[in-house]
């Protein structure tokens, strides 16, 4: 038996992505614990699972005096508990518990960059400190798992990290995103209170600037006397949701766009959508955008790192430039406009959702663990 530390800057990653994975590594016999800002509570699973769970106060602000006490927090659980493997996520807590285990002997580092701050078309800064950020920590790094083609490239090529993986996203669970019906659709249409001629546009994602969604309300303003019977589904809180909310009462479409905040019911929420849309700036490997796949919907959204690796365009979807609204708008008419090429994208998507299957990322997880425990 060997024992692993999964560590992310707070409980909710825990809780909605890497179930699965502690599940495979205490299946195979090994002592599994958390360490995390508990924001939210930690899932009961995790607990039954007989996980240890360590508090410790990651702050999502870099320059946070709380992140020096959880720097030094987790030095010390790395060394008093003597983990065999240390698996990060997310920004903050990646950089904070690589630079704390980087003199720790026996003990080996996996991170999976759920997105580099440093992209094609990212700010001049962003490669000035996270770039050189991600070269040095590089050095105390085992293993680094990349979830989209340009950060493989990336993680290859600049930071020379000697174990680079790629491996597409945390895994969807296809017994839970099930392919739309006409039936079903047509069911929870009249459960959620929507017509059955009405033309659905779902988001689903945090409001803020990175994922764009003024964009999307552009676009309907737009699209609204095309399309009379268009609706936006906003899924998600953010800092920006009083000033969307604003730009859709300024530009008086109240009618076509609703904010749901937050959900637990997205699986039936995407069944009564006709498309996905993203309009983010960057995306590491967006899971709305595959569980809209999994679901067989069509797609339409930007063209940034992670949603590129998705949707193929004219194939499962349209991609289009981040700033390009009328591009945007017109994307959705001709899917509008064409049941026959919604169906067709729709079948498409379901078919590379394989590649992103839960069962699928278990088998490539199941491989690099078995190297490093």
């Amino acid at each position: 038996m060997k024992k692993v530390l999964f560590v992310t800057t707070i409980s909710n990653t825990i809780n909605a992505f890497l179930i699965p994975h502690i599940e495979l590594l205490v299946k195979k016999g090994h002592k599994v614990d958390i360490a995390c800002n508990i924001v939210k509570e930690i899932d009961p699973k995790l607990i039954k699972l007989g996980c240890k769970i360590f508090n410790v106060e990651f702050q999502r602000m870099p320059l946070k005096k709380d992140n020096y006490t959880a720097y030094r927090k987790i030095q010390k659980i790395v060394v008093s508990e003597g983990y065999d493997l240390v698996h990060v996520h997310t920004p903050i807590a990646s950089f904070l518990t690589r630079l704390a285990c980087r003199n720790i002997a026996n003990t080996k580092l996996i991170y999976t960059a759920h997105g580099f701050h440093f992209f094609k078309g990212a700010p001049l800064k962003n490669w000035l400190i996270y770039y050189n950020i991600e070269k040095w920590l590089g050095r105390f790094t085992d293993c680094i798992i990349t979830i989209n083609n340009e950060d493989y490239i990336a993680a290859q090529k600049l930071l020379k990290i000697n174990d680079v993986k790629y491996i597409p996203g945390v895994g969807i669970d296809l017994n839970k995103f099930k392919p739309q019906t006409p039936q079903k659709k047509k069911e929870l249409r009249k459960q959620y209170g929507y017509n059955e001629n009405d033309f659905i546009l779902i988001c689903i994602g945090e409001l803020n600037h990175n994922k764009h969604q003024d964009l999307l309300i552009n676009a309907v303003n737009v699209l609204k006397k095309k399309i009379p019977n268009v609706k936006l589904l906003l899924v998600g809180s953010g800092n920006l949701m009083e000033q969307y909310k604003n730009q859709v009462k300024k530009l008086n479409l109240e009618r076509y766009i609703e904010f749901l905040g937050y959900r637990s019911d997205v699986p039936n929420l995407l069944l009564i959508s006709d498309i996905l849309v993203s309009a983010s700036r960057r995306e590491g490997l967006p899971v709305n955008v595959m569980e809209a796949m999994a679901t067989g919907l069509p797609l339409v959204v930007t063209d940034c790192r992670g949603n590129r690796d998705l949707v193929r365009h004219g194939e499962n979807g349209y991609v289009v430039d981040v700033e390009d609204l009328y591009g945007f708008a017109n994307a959705v008419e001709k899917l509008y406009k064409s049941e026959e090429l919604r169906v067709k994208f729709g079948k498409k998507s379901l078919e590379f959702t394989k590649t992103y299957s839960l069962e699928n990322i278990r088998k490539e997880m199941r491989s690099i663990y078995k190297i490093y425990i």
